[in-house]
């Protein structure tokens, strides 16, 4: 018997699950109803159309995602470790505790830092409710500017493509720059792929496919007067980004309130680039729309189609057992400075907690000081940008490899030039209020390691000379202890709070 097109598409919504069937009749009434749902939620869109590019697909659309069946408590349960890692992590992941993984993998020292990706490990699960789909969208190594990015020749790529966006021109506070200057500007600042943002960018407003430019100035769909222009909006992605995938390697991001007020838990086996896109997702969408967009169907396929399978030859940011170098502490010996700032954000608002800050003694709003900010290692200048210095320690001159340090804040007279090569306690600068936001002279001093923000109080911990981070609790606050000392962080420059280097 021969059916219709219509007729199939009959039968297959018919063989579906309830649950299916009601997702099928609330994507359609998305469709005709213009983007809003029937209880009267709106889904953000980036331009003026009602539907994402390619959006929906037949297959999205009959295909459920993949979830987990439910757990008794402790049981056993296989996992393999994933770039990134930490005990802490995946305690807080798997609602257990670290004891418990310890006692059932005994392998794992007691000094252990990264678990090595690929280690096979057993874990007690305790199950909870509103796990999402463990379908992975993209492996970590493609989601922060890391060794992967440094093959990608952008402005080639973005020429080559019959896009708006290869002619688009946008001024900011420093003169006009063009699409891939402001791509390169934020991924510099935030540390996020190029390849990432050019592939949400086509998803959300088709900048790569589509000659017509959007009308709208929230080209990826985040309607905030204060975040107009593709600059604004990619900071604005690119800072949310960041808070889901360092939320996620912190184990502090368990959860996530969509639109319509429904809560999800990511799967404790998700990686952490897969919950960064599912966080800025379930920021402006419901189900069924968001099951779209974290699927195969979704950003998934726009990233392939445009770069090709991610998953190809995947090279884990950050391998098992990471150390730190040895770092000594930012200012000349014999000086004595304040510890202003305790673990905050590297760059932008919330995670990731990678930063830290020192103010010398005697400066007070954003007056000039004579102190020398100093290199915490041998290494060499790789950028040398207004209020910004990044220290590279592996010697290649590219902060998207190895370790590499940030510094922030340092004012132009007398600041180090790329290229420099420098020994540890060299002068690099002075601080100053110039970069960023500040209301006072300070340096702004974080680590990175192949890309990735290294998180200030983490089993990889921020050492210098022996002194050791340590959140507090909310970012600014914490503590510097070496053996019984203990430094507390305060922006009054007062006794609690100074340190100077023995070195």
């Amino acid at each position: 018997m021969k059916h219709s097109q219509n007729d199939m598409h009959r039968l297959i919504f018919q063989n579906q699950p309830a649950r299916v069937q009601g997702k099928i009749i609330l994507m359609l009434l998305v469709i005709l109803l213009g983007g809003c749902t029937p209880d009267g939620i709106a889904t953000t869109v980036a331009n003026n159309s009602t539907q994402l590019p390619g959006f929906p697909t037949p297959e999205a659309l009959f295909t459920p995602l993949p979830a987990r069946p439910p757990y008794s408590p402790g049981q056993l349960v296989d996992y393999i470790a994933q770039s990134g890692d930490t005990l802490p992590a995946l305690a807080a992941r798997f609602n257990t505790n670290i004891s418990e993984i310890r006692k059932a993998n005994p392998i794992i020292p007691q000094t252990a830092t990264s678990m090595p990706p690929g280690f096979p490990m057993k874990i007690p699960i305790y199950y909870l409710p509103l796990w999402g789909t463990p379908y992975q969208i993209i492996p970590d190594s493609v989601f922060v500017d890391g060794p992967a990015s440094l093959d990608f020749n952008m402005e080639a790529f973005v020429q080559s493509q019959p896009g708006w966006f290869k002619n688009y021109r946008e001024q900011l506070g420093d003169g006009p720059h063009s699409g891939t200057e402001i791509i390169r500007l934020v991924a510099n600042n935030f540390s996020v792929s190029p390849r990432l943002m050019l592939a949400l960018l086509e998803y959300y407003a088709q900048a790569l496919s589509n000659p017509t430019p959007p009308t709208t100035p929230y080209v990826l769909g985040f309607q905030d007067q204060f975040h107009q222009g593709v600059y604004l909006q990619l900071v604005y992605l690119a800072n949310i980004l960041n808070n889901g995938y360092y939320g996620w390697r912190r184990g502090s991001l368990l959860e996530f309130e969509h639109p319509d007020g429904r809560i999800e838990r990511p799967d404790p086996w998700q990686n952490a680039a897969t919950v960064a896109i599912q966080y800025i997702f379930a920021q402006q969408y419901s189900s069924p729309v968001f099951d779209q967009m974290i699927g195969p169907g979704g950003l998934a396929q726009t990233y392939s189609k445009l770069f090709g399978d991610p998953w190809t030859n995947v090279k884990p940011p950050i391998p098992g057992s990471l150390l730190q170098p040895a770092l000594i502490l930012p200012f000349e010996p014999g000086k004595g400075w304040t510890l202003t700032g305790g673990p905050h954000t590297g760059w932008g608002k919330g995670e990731p907690y990678a930063a830290i800050d020192f103010a010398p003694n005697g400066v007070s709003g954003c007056g000039i000081s004579d102190d020398w900010v100093t290199a915490m290692a041998d290494g060499v200048i790789a950028r040398s940008d207004f209020g910004e210095v990044l220290l590279d320690l592996d010697g290649d001159g590219k902060e998207q490899t190895g370790w590499v340090i940030f510094y922030l804040h340092l004012g132009s007279n007398d600041k180090v030039a790329q290229g420099v090569h420098v020994k540890a306690g060299d002068r690099l600068g002075h601080p100053s209020c110039q970069g960023g936001e500040t209301t006072g002279t300070h340096v702004h001093i974080a680590r990175k390691y192949d890309g990735e923000w290294m998180l200030a109080d983490s089993p990889i911990p921020f050492d210098m000379e022996g002194w050791i981070l340590h959140d507090g609790p909310e970012p600014y606050l914490g503590t510097m202890t070496r053996y019984s000392q203990i430094v507390i962080a305060s922006d009054q420059s007062e006794g609690k709070s100074y340190i100077r280097s023995d070195r």
